[in-house]
């Protein structure tokens, strides 16, 4: 049996060739804190545990390396923007693999946000295979802001044998205070950057 300790990153690539043009940059964000030395922030990152694909690739390549990465990933990180689109991208599939095949805890970050105090009112970022698996329950999720502190910990506290009670899950006013995202003053509700 595999020992699952990947955390697989999952994002829009929005049909770019240009990857700065796609919320592709966000996982970028996320290597750059892992690489900086002045940065503690460790993760096992699913991407580098086989090999790499281009966007060219046949799609049955780009699945059977989805695939292979979702079944060494503890948990799967899924980066939502504006821009993220409901349908036609990658996307949709490694959702559609990770809640109903592999059983991984989803990790659902915004981008656009500092503050995620009721996730159900975001659900206009969500694509549509998102969606069908929070409205029917399949997925055990957390919401959160996109900041660094909010994703390594719940890097650090979800996985396949720690999953979230529910699809909505949120962190606490007092979790956001001590990411940084809120003062202890300020009123608890979702908040754009």
């Amino acid at each position: 049996m595999t020992y699952r300790n990947g955390t697989y990153i999952a994002f829009d690539g929005l049909g770019q060739i240009n990857p700065t043009l796609s919320d592709f940059k966000y996982y970028g964000v996320i290597q750059a804190w892992a690489k900086n030395k002045n940065i503690d922030f460790k993760y096992v990152d699913s991407h580098d545990k086989t090999c790499a694909v281009r966007d060219s690739s046949l799609r049955a390549t780009l699945e059977s390396r989805i695939r292979e990465r979702l079944s060494d990933s503890k948990n799967m990180i899924v980066i939502l923007s504006s821009d993220t689109r409901e349908t036609g991208s990658m996307l949709s599939y490694e959702i559609e693999k990770a809640v109903d095949y592999y059983k991984i805890p989803l990790i659902i970050a915004y981008v656009d946000y500092n503050v995620v105090a009721d996730p159900s009112q975001l659900s206009n970022y969500w694509p549509n295979a998102l969606n069908t698996r929070i409205r029917n329950s399949a997925a055990k999720a957390i919401h959160i802001p996109f900041i660094k502190d909010a994703i390594l910990d719940s890097i650090g506290q979800f996985n396949i044998s720690n999953v979230p009670a529910t699809a909505l899950n949120h962190y606490t006013k007092d979790a956001h205070c001590s990411f940084g995202a809120l003062n202890s003053n300020e009123i608890f509700k979702n908040t754009r950057k």
